[in-house]
């Protein structure tokens, strides 16, 4: 059997596969809410065989978004229509997750598609544009360019508020029902920026020592932890390297006792990316994150999900069968392809002429054509 296509459980929740869908950004939110956009969206990948469906990068603050047109999850309005879409990738035995998020100083700026803020005025009224000073852990620019904009330093106050903006993010998930959380502490992002000596520059007990810049990430996720029910799995997303070691950034090793403190305090699953920050540096090419979900599960002995261009079957067959990673995460890869898994998993077992994993109202029909065509498992009939 296939180690991509085996269960994986964690905690009570048992995921049909290792396959999982990152969370991407879609900007096309209004006032944070999940619409027939977001519904269409990630129901395919329920129906394309994925074990595990992550919802984008969700403010925890209207303040968190990266964009205006982004998810939310900071008042319980945004329940109802998540709840929709939880509810239908479960009809198709996927599990739903999603992921809690802070943009810092990474926040309010442009929709991604957009040559920066170009919007009309019916534009701004209709998209429900929206533009403001963002926070973090210091006042620093994350790069000077039109894109971003000089942030202010958050007080105690804010800092408080902020691990309150994430915990009732996390009951509000759990309300709309979802099986996994994540909290994002990657990719340049507020927990990133405080873990990260390139854009932590305070003199409290939140800056200075890594002892120190852990401090806020760890407090979130002690808190989170304690409203988010004991059965459900937590992940973190972390970048596992700044990829910026001449500049003093973070680094593998700081990630691995990172990760030892997450499983310490509950934590689950470790997401592995890189990078988020201007001075960060490096090549993507396939698998080139792969060895940092190995050095974090080996160093921490914890869970981890490899993430980064990984596109072929056979190769990600490969992470999971050699111990570098439990689960295996596309994004653009999904999005290209939403039936991935379904292609995956009849590349991986071909002996497998059942279909199981297809939705009933395919599964027959595409069995009879490759039948007929003498394709996958029927090929030497």
């Amino acid at each position: 059997m296939s180690k991509l296509f085996s269960p994986l459980t964690l905690r009570d929740l048992t995921l049909r596969n290792r396959t999982v869908v990152a969370p991407m950004c879609q900007y096309s939110s209004v006032d944070g809410s999940a619409n027939d956009w977001h519904f269409a969206n990630l129901a395919r990948f329920g129906m394309g065989g994925f074990g595990l469906v992550i919802v984008e990068a969700s403010g925890v603050t209207p303040e968190g978004r990266i964009s205006y047109g982004d998810m939310g999850i900071w008042k319980d309005e945004h329940i109802a229509p998540l709840k929709r879409i939880v509810d239908f990738l479960h009809t198709q035995n996927a599990a739903a997750g999603i992921q809690l998020a802070h943009a810092g100083r990474k926040a309010s700026t442009p929709i991604g598609w957009r040559h920066g803020f170009d919007e009309t005025e019916d534009e701004k009224s209709s998209h429900g544009f929206q533009s403001w000073t963002p926070v973090a852990p210091s006042a620093l620019i994350h790069a000077e360019n039109s894109s971003f904009t000089t942030p202010t330093a958050l007080d105690d106050a804010g800092i408080r508020n902020i691990i309150a903006a994430f915990t009732d993010a996390a009951r509000r998930a759990d309300e709309a029902g979802f099986d996994v959380v994540e909290v994002h502490a990657a990719h340049g992002y507020l927990l990133n920026q405080f873990l990260s000596p390139l854009a932590n520059k305070r003199t409290d007990n939140y800056g200075g020592s890594r002892e120190n810049r852990m401090r806020l990430p760890l407090e979130v996720v002690e808190s989170v932890r304690a409203v988010w029910p004991a059965r459900k799995p937590l992940f973190v997303r972390i970048s596992v390297s700044d990829n910026a070691d001449a500049a003093g950034g973070w680094q593998v090793e700081d990630s691995v006792v990172f990760a030892r403190e997450l499983k310490a305090r509950g934590v689950d699953m470790i997401d592995c990316s890189s990078g988020g920050f201007a001075e960060g540096k490096i090549k993507p090419e396939p698998h080139y994150q792969v060895a940092f979900a190995k050095a974090v599960r080996d160093g921490a002995d914890i869970a981890t999900t490899a993430v980064g261009l990984i596109r072929d079957p056979k190769d990600a067959e490969a992470v999971i069968a050699s111990g570098e990673a439990d689960l295996v995460a596309l994004a653009r890869g999904a999005l290209e392809n939403p039936n991935w898994a379904v292609h995956a998993q009849l590349e991986l077992q071909p002996e497998d002429k059942d279909y199981s994993l297809w939705p009933v109202q395919a599964a027959g029909r595409i069995r009879d054509r490759d039948k007929v065509l003498h394709q996958r498992g029927f090929a030497t009939l």
